[in-house]
């Protein structure tokens, strides 16, 4: 695939992984809009910043209703509370399962409109696996893995290509009180945009991850 022909749509894409996203997919020649809350924090040269809450319906309409070019969407917002309250659970699950939702069912009939296009959904190890200090992030990422598998099989047939995306701990804010070796966000950025091109279902970032995988059985 030619980047350079693409529209992309990044969401969270004022910081992490999300702001690497956007800067690899202009160097690449992509027309890239960035989404954020505050469109103030993308402070990235070549992008087009958007006012963009995936917590909030009629922020996602809007942008939808902005952005008819899009092509690829990159559904990378997310957040870690790591509260074990309820309040702390939904807000994950705000963010990282019906954000997913809100920009399926807002971007689907652009991509068909547009040809078929991407949709990728940035999900995490804890797909896979629990944690019992981040049991609502855990959860709300295995949630976004299953709607990531029924998305890919209801958008087959207007050709869009739906990628989920698996990896440990990212070198970003998010995964910044961890230890341990961390996953370059170039690498799984580069990991991706990959995935893209070779119409790949599904990317595996790192080692562990892969091993997680391939010990669940099915």
């Amino acid at each position: 695939m030619d980047f350079s022909t693409a529209t992309v749509l990044v969401t969270g894409a004022n910081r992490g992984l999300g702001r690497t996203f956007a800067q690899e997919l202009v160097k690449r020649g992509a027309k890239v809009y960035a989404g954020a809350r505050n469109p103030a924090s993308v402070v990235d040269e070549g992008v087009i910043p958007v006012q963009l809450d995936v917590t909030d319906d009629a922020s996602v309409a809007a942008a939808a209703k902005e952005l008819g070019d899009v092509s690829i969407v990159i559904n990378n917002a997310g957040v870690l509370v790591a509260g074990e309250d309820v309040d702390s659970i939904k807000a994950e699950f705000e963010v990282n399962f019906f954000g997913l939702v809100r920009m399926t069912d807002a971007f689907a009939p652009i991509l068909k409109a547009n040809g078929g296009g991407t949709l990728v959904n940035v999900l995490s190890i804890l797909s896979f696996i629990g944690r019992p200090d981040w049991r609502g992030y855990a959860a709300s990422k295995a949630a976004g893995w299953s709607l990531t598998k029924s998305t890919r099989q209801a958008l087959r047939g207007q050709g869009t290509h739906v990628i989920a995306v698996h990896a440990g701990f990212i070198d970003t804010d998010l995964a910044a009180g961890e230890a341990g070796p961390k996953l370059a966000p170039e690498d799984v950025v580069s990991q991706v945009l990959q995935a893209i091109q070779n119409g790949d279902d599904e990317v595996l970032a790192d080692e562990r991850t892969r091993s997680v995988k391939a010990a669940l059985a099915f």
